[in-house]
């Protein structure tokens, strides 16, 4: 799949898939930055990508980041849609700096992963019953139930 991308600043590199399994592509911080205790900050990708049609592109934390940084993306996964790739449609990264200290981001740092997927469009059938046992709720499948004793 050949997709189009604009730098804005040329020093930093493309994205790049650093294995050849690799699912994803890592995605760079533009810019030198501090996020405070408990602040939501956007971080500059350098990046226009126009995503192909039929795809969207999301953006996922790295599976180190908040274990290195204390960073989250609070909106993981993020969705950037196909049509959002105007001259001034850079891609930001949102995180979220969940410990007591200060977190520095340094310009072309990786920060998050980015995967392009195919897009799935449901049509509805909007039914009275939808025939099938109750499954217990949220997180029925064997976490926590109330009145389970805790020792």
């Amino acid at each position: 799949m050949i997709v189009r991308i604009k730098r804005l600043d040329q020093t930093l590199p493309l994205p790049e898939y650093h294995t050849d399994g690799a699912a994803a592509f890592d995605l760079y911080s533009r810019e030198d930055t501090v996020i405070a205790p408990r602040e939501i900050k956007l971080l500059p990708s350098n990046l226009i990508i126009e995503v192909p049609a039929g795809h969207f592109l999301m953006i996922a934390p790295r599976s180190s980041t908040a274990k290195k940084k204390s960073l989250i993306i609070p909106n993981s996964p993020g969705v950037i849609d196909a049509d959002y790739h105007g001259p001034d449609d850079e891609i930001h990264i949102q995180v979220y700096n969940f410990s007591d200290a200060p977190v520095e981001v340094k310009r072309g740092e990786r920060i998050a992963q980015g995967i392009i997927m195919p897009i799935v469009r449901a049509e509805w059938e909007e039914v009275s019953e939808i025939n099938a046992p109750n499954r217990g709720g949220f997180g029925s499948t064997g976490g926590y139930h109330e009145g389970d004793k805790l020792s």
